[in-house]
């Protein structure tokens, strides 16, 4: 339960109050997570006045503040239509209203639309250890260690390329539902591609990174040739990754 309320007007105090040990503290975006009842007891720190909310793009690289929303990403006009698609899919209006991009990411399991496509499109996070020093840290790196208490640490953006072309398909039981198994891949001008799965698991798994998308299908059928559970069995999700994976490939070359 959340036993202290902080709203630092500065990273530096930000990053300061993160650094305790006691109580340990977490930021607070859109709270759709940290509001919900919890055992262990925590302090939040607020993000709304640290001006984390902005969206610029520079022609290569589109950087999104960390406190962006995910409704506000998508009224931007800035997203390609699969962009897009993964945010609705992620979340309902009045949820996209509050939930954050970094909240989102830092938050995601394995049947996250949006953090499939994020880490398709290989996002790097600046994660602060102090108001003028961030370490870029790839999205593929940072979901492993997602649950992990960072100290002195405070993400305070996402930078996605926007020289990309992105495809994303899903199946699930209904429009509503988050996917049973989704796929999303990104392709670069240069020929790069990179193919990742969402559906099952802990976090999304990237199954490809190469210089095309020569054996996509067949890495995809892999990866998920293990990933039954109360959902689907692991021969419906092999068999559908195959699938929508070719669907993508099919759609980048139209």
């Amino acid at each position: 339960m959340i036993i202290e309320y902080h709203r630092p007007q500065t990273v530096e105090e930000a990053l300061a109050l993160l650094a305790r040990s006691q109580p340990v503290a977490v930021p607070l975006g859109g709270g759709t997570v940290l509001n919900q009842p919890s055992e262990k007891d925590f302090a939040v720190v607020d993000l709304q006045s640290l001006d984390l909310g902005t969206i610029a793009q520079d022609g290569r690289e589109m950087t999104l503040g960390a406190t962006v929303t995910l409704q506000n990403l998508l009224d931007s006009g800035e997203v390609s239509p699969a962009l897009a698609r993964a945010i609705r899919h992620e979340a309902a209006y009045n949820l996209r209203q509050m939930a954050t991009v970094a909240g989102s990411l830092v938050a995601a399991d394995g049947r996250s639309p949006f953090a499939t496509v994020m880490l398709a499109l290989d996002a790097h996070l600046s994660m602060a250890r102090h108001e003028s020093d961030a370490k870029k840290v790839p999205l593929g790196e940072f979901l492993p260690l997602q649950s992990e208490h960072v100290p002195e640490s405070l993400i305070t953006s996402v930078a996605i390329p926007s020289q990309t072309q992105l495809t994303y398909h899903y199946v699930a039981r209904s429009p509503a539902d988050l996917p049973i198994v989704c796929a999303a891949v990104a392709q670069w001008p240069s020929g790069r591609t990179r193919v990742a799965l969402g559906g099952h698991g802990e976090i999304p798994l990237l199954v490809l990174d190469g210089r095309s998308p020569d054996g996509a299908e067949k890495a995809a059928r892999s990866a998920y040739s293990q990933a039954g559970d109360q959902w689907a069995s692991a021969e419906y999700r092999s068999d559908v990754a195959d699938t929508l994976v070719r669907r993508c490939v099919q759609e980048l070359g139209e």
